[in-house]
């Protein structure tokens, strides 16, 4: 099946009353930037410092990816062309993986909202907004080498020159609009990420002390 035809769902599943209300106790952290910009590797710093939950949505996707379903395949097909796997599959990634975890103290949801729609269509499904969102400010250029560099040494397919020129300028694409809406609701926080990985990680967890 073509990726024109994909019946992959635009929506989210809708949740129970009861889901919702156990989502809305939690703290809830975007933790947003373009590939390779090391949001994956503070996040995992923070997990553990806070006693978060790290929900990394890239390799979510590629879990489903590898999977040999109909699903799985739709989903490969987008990533390998550096597209936006459907919104509907997005949610229901990060709701399943949310209400699986009711022990957790908290979410750090690493790579989303990739979209404007993704970040309204949370909003709408889960009924409330992230308690913050922070954004790691990195430049094209560090990105794509970095990038090609994981790529090489983890011999991901998804990490290929062209597949990752394709990311960074959907990513850029898609950014700016979820940057505003989020700035509009004061719950931007900006950290440069060029900066040394201690530095990085000792700003994140002035963000999350503030929510304290």
């Amino acid at each position: 099946m073509g990726i024109c035809q994909s019946k992959l769902p635009q929506e989210g599943t809708p949740l129970r009353p009861q889901e919702k209300d156990l989502l809305k106790s939690y703290r809830i952290i975007f933790v947003m930037g373009g590939p390779g910009c090391g949001k994956g590797t503070q996040c995992e710093n923070m997990a553990t410092k806070y006693g978060f939950c790290h929900i990394g949505l890239g390799e979510l996707l590629r879990e489903e990816a590898n999977q040999a379903t109909v699903r799985g395949q739709q989903i490969r097909e987008f990533m390998l062309k550096g597209m936006l796997v459907p919104t509907g599959v997005i949610l229901d990634l990060v709701n399943d993986n949310m209400l699986s975890r009711p022990q957790s103290k908290g979410f750090l949801i690493d790579g989303f909202p990739r979209e404007l729609g993704q970040a309204k269509e949370f909003e709408r499904i889960v009924g409330r907004s992230p308690n913050i969102v922070i954004v790691f400010d990195c430049s094209t250029e560090t990105m794509f080498h970095r990038v090609l560099l994981r790529g090489q040494k983890e011999n991901r397919e998804d990490d290929s020159e062209d597949i990752i020129r394709q990311r960074l300028e959907t990513h850029y694409t898609m950014y700016e609009p979820v940057l505003a809406f989020y700035q509009q609701k004061n719950l931007l926080r900006s950290i440069l990420a060029e900066d040394a990985a201690e530095n990085i990680f000792a700003k994140c967890c002035s963000v999350i002390d503030s929510l304290q």
